[in-house]
């Protein structure tokens, strides 16, 4: 007798049906897995015999094959060990259920405990659309699987359990769903503790509000970190289709917080200079997401840029432009969505006083030179705001005065995203940083006096296509936060304003 019971497995962010086959003939006593499992798999036979022995079920004797199809796609992981045990105990008639619109998920321990597993969401969304009526997850996954609407959530903690509820020996009552509320994290810091900063506190209240790229560059203690730490606090709220994105990436890769059903805040990611590039784009065998990814929808903070490998920040300039990584290994190819904000921060020089208006550099300009330029010309293009950072003068310091809260700056950015909104009704198109080539004539007319100006900087400062694409944008949002439909001479200014820096630094020390 065959019996098959359903599973799924995972690809990247791809669910797959998978289909565990149980066979039992005579012969000498084995137990054989096949279907292209890795040693996770494999040793599952172990996992399983055990538990069915603990659980007072008879292991049986004879020539156990079990097939996981498709064969012809690798199987990672212990997510497979309640299916192969349920398949077990059907083929033996230890077991009698309708398991026909039934999917099985968990890892098993040797007293048959139910451990949890990673990837429940894509994989509890995949068996809705699969058609399945009902899923069976490990209890400390059943809260991450409830978020999908339609489909039955039964979390079981023990092999036990699960057994009696398919006897009709016990009732289990399903998962309630978890309903979604975008939430502000509490802990977030607030840009009413930021003194002074008055134009960089401006710029990143247009970075924000148009999902633009931007540098901090400035001396050291400036606050570049600090103002960088506060931009999810003016973000504005996930949809709940940004939630489920971003939950799906966090859960395959395991970090995904105890009891936090659904990420709900932005994600805020800031690695160590010391990164791989494989860190920042995912890696491994079977890729992993890397930092780039576990950002999506939020931010990624590289504080003091310059530190970072020279092959990890080229690796970020594709990623930037398609909002998308994919990574090629043997086993296979992978795509992962990466729709950041970059948000970098660097010193000007060695000594960090270069271009200080009061401290003197220490630095030749030969080692100037050596520092800004591991910061290359194409990753300098692709950040959309480059931001002086100056000291904070005394008289900021001191003030007891209170500055602008995050809950202020954060109502102009959500009205500004509103206008967004509604001008990409229909579309792909999240924020004016995601405008296609396509559109940026048509949403982004200029008047005659911002033509001229735009045409004049284009020649002086000899800018690139993609400045002139960058710029474009920037100036839209700034209208945007003017509420005007129009670009005048005063947005593209101040858009050109934050395209001034490079030569500030960079062309100066030439």
């Amino acid at each position: 007798m065959i019996s098959i019971i359903s599973s799924i497995g995972l690809m990247g962010l791809t669910a797959y049906t998978v289909e565990v086959e149980a066979d039992l003939s005579t012969g000498l006593p084995r137990f054989d897995i096949v279907g292209l499992p890795d040693a996770a798999v494999k040793e599952s036979r172990d996992r399983v015999c055990s538990a069915i022995k603990n659980c007072g079920y008879e292991i049986p004797v004879g020539k156990i094959t079990i097939n996981l199809a498709p064969a012809d796609i690798r199987k990672l992981g212990s997510l497979y060990d309640v299916a192969i045990l349920v398949a077990l105990l059907d083929t033996t008639g230890q077991l009698l259920a309708n398991h026909d619109t039934s999917v099985y998920l968990g890892e098993l321990s040797l007293s048959g405990e139910i451990r949890p597993i990673n990837g429940v969401l894509p994989m509890t969304i995949h068996a809705k659309e699969a058609g399945f009526q009902r899923i069976f997850v490990p209890k400390q996954n059943a809260e991450e699987a409830s978020v999908v609407d339609g489909i039955e959530i039964y979390g079981v903690s023990h092999i036990s359990e699960l057994i009696k509820f398919l006897t009709n020996a016990i009732t289990i009552e399903p998962q309630k769903k978890i309903e979604f509320a975008s939430t502000q994290d509490l802990f977030v810091p607030d840009f009413s503790e930021v003194k002074g900063q008055h134009s960089a506190r401006r710029a990143l209240e247009i970075a924000a509000a148009g999902g633009h790229n931007a540098l901090l560059i400035g001396p050291p203690g400036s606050g570049k970190s600090m103002l960088a730490k506060r931009i999810p606090s003016i973000l504005p709220d996930m949809t709940f289709e940004e939630s489920i994105e971003t939950t799906k990436i966090h859960s395959i890769a395991g970090l995904l917080p105890q009891n936090v059903p659904l990420i709900t805040t932005r994600p805020f990611r800031s690695p160590h200079h010391t990164v791989s590039p494989a860190g920042l784009s995912g890696g491994g065998s079977i890729p992993k997401p890397g930092e780039i990814s576990l950002a999506h929808n939020g931010v990624l903070f590289l504080d003091e840029l310059p530190e970072f490998s020279r092959p990890a920040m080229e690796i970020l300039r594709q990623p930037i432009e398609d909002g998308k990584v994919t990574i090629s290994r043997v086993n296979g190819t992978l795509t992962y969505p990466c729709s950041i904000m970059l948000i970098a921060a660097m010193n000007p020089c060695p000594c960090g006083y270069f271009g200080h208006p009061t401290r003197p550099c220490t630095c030749s300009s030969n080692k100037v030179a050596q520092y800004l330029a591991k910061v290359s010309g194409p990753l300098l293009d692709r950040l959309d705001l480059h931001i002086d950072a100056m000291p904070v003068e005394f008289d900021h310091i001191s003030s007891t005065a209170h500055s602008e809260s995050s809950a202020e700056i954060k109502k102009r950015v959500d009205a500004a995203r509103k206008i967004q909104n509604e001008r990409f009704l229909n579309t792909e198109i999240t924020c004016n940083a995601r405008i296609t080539p396509a559109l940026l004539q048509r949403t982004c007319p200029i008047s005659e006096s911002g033509m001229q100006l735009l045409r004049n900087a284009f020649d002086k400062l000899g800018l690139s296509a993609r400045a002139y694409d960058r710029i474009l944008k920037v100036s839209r949002t700034i209208a945007d936060l003017d509420n005007s439909e129009v670009l005048e001479s005063r947005h593209i200014a101040e858009a050109i304003q934050y395209r001034s820096l490079d030569r500030k630094y960079w062309l100066s020390n030439k």
